[in-house]
């Protein structure tokens, strides 16, 4: 790989709603930022259907909409995006290294925006039928199934907590469980079983879910008795847990042990002038507004680092790699 002589003054890595608010931020305070799309660019909302809760859209939006104009957005303003996969960082030298497979790329400053995934089943049916019932965010979707019967996969607080907001719209909320007692706190559980619309189906696990343009039903299984069954039931929600995107970033900066970056003030990790976005460290809202308001307070805060430390567009010799140094 050859080594690029432009230092960049800020690159983005993650192309959801707070990569690409960051890279709008950053391209409109004159900083020529370096987005990494990567090659599945835009986040989970390019697997999201109609999305009603973002502001500014009456009757909605489509998600991979929403996130092209976003994109479009960023790039008007001189944001360059590149749709390849960082696999390589080094926040140990300055300028810092992000390499792609083809390439090396040095910049004064990074923010991490590469989001969560969310933990599937892994069934035969269910990508297939992700955004046409199958879906893993009650706030995202709940309100498209009014009066009728809806299924949360799950036992621990967020199942529980997404079981609850789903009485308000579904007729009946059916709680699958694989053991034959909820891992929630004592509080969700108390709220969960209070509620008279929601019905918990024990010992069971889901082995696919049924439907051809949408959800139907779930083929069940009981771990007890081995009886399968078909409940019918019109969207899936998984509740199973979200897992960061951020393997590529261990050994390099803090994490806590479920491995989501740690921000110390603001948006700053513990190594100065790295910044970190969205469900890259958002253990609980998880919503894309949120991610977007996270992502122009990264950049807000990478440019103001890079105003303290006086750091402007820089060459280095061709060929050669900056030296290491501890701080600025």
């Amino acid at each position: 790989m050859s080594t690029p002589s432009q230092v960049h003054k800020v690159i983005i890595i993650g192309s959801g709603p707070a990569g690409y608010t960051a890279a709008l931020y950053a391209a409109r305070a004159n900083l020529a930022p370096v987005v990494f799309a990567g090659s599945l660019s835009g986040g989970q909302l390019m697997l999201t259907t109609e999305v009603e809760n973002f502001p500014g859209f009456i009757n909605g939006i489509m998600g991979p909409e929403l996130m092209e104009s976003f994109r479009e957005q960023a790039e008007r303003f001189g944001a360059m995006v590149r749709y390849e996969d960082v696999i390589q960082v080094d926040f140990s030298q300055r300028p810092f290294l992000v390499a792609t497979e083809d390439e090396e790329y040095y910049s004064h400053s990074v923010i991490i925006a590469t989001g969560a995934s969310a933990q599937w089943l892994g069934l035969e049916n269910e990508a297939r039928l992700r955004g046409r019932g199958v879906s893993s965010c009650a706030t995202c979707d709940g309100s498209f199934f009014r009066n009728v019967e809806i299924a949360v996969i799950g036992g621990g607080d967020t199942a529980m907590e997404e079981a609850t907001f789903l009485t308000r719209f579904a007729s009946k909320v059916h709680v699958i469980h694989r053991r034959d007692h909820l891992r929630a706190s004592k509080t969700m559980q108390e709220r969960a079983f209070g509620n008279p619309k929601i019905d918990f189906i024990w010992d069971s696990v889901v082995e696919d879910v049924v439907g051809e343009e949408t959800v139907t039903g779930l083929h069940l299984r009981n771990l007890k008795t081995g009886a399968v069954h078909t409940l019918p039931v019109s969207a899936l929600f998984v509740a199973i847990g979200h897992h960061p995107n951020t393997e590529l970033f261990k050994g390099q900066i803090d994490m806590d042990p479920a491995g989501y970056i740690t921000v110390l003030e603001n948006t700053s990790t513990n190594v100065p002038g790295v910044f970190a976005a969205g469900d890259v460290h958002d253990t609980r809202y998880k919503q894309a507004i949120t991610a977007a308001g996270d992502g122009s307070k990264a950049a807000l805060d990478a440019e103001k680092y890079l105003e303290e430390h006086a750091l402007g567009v820089e060459t280095t010799t061709a060929g050669t790699t900056p030296e290491p140094v501890t701080s600025y």
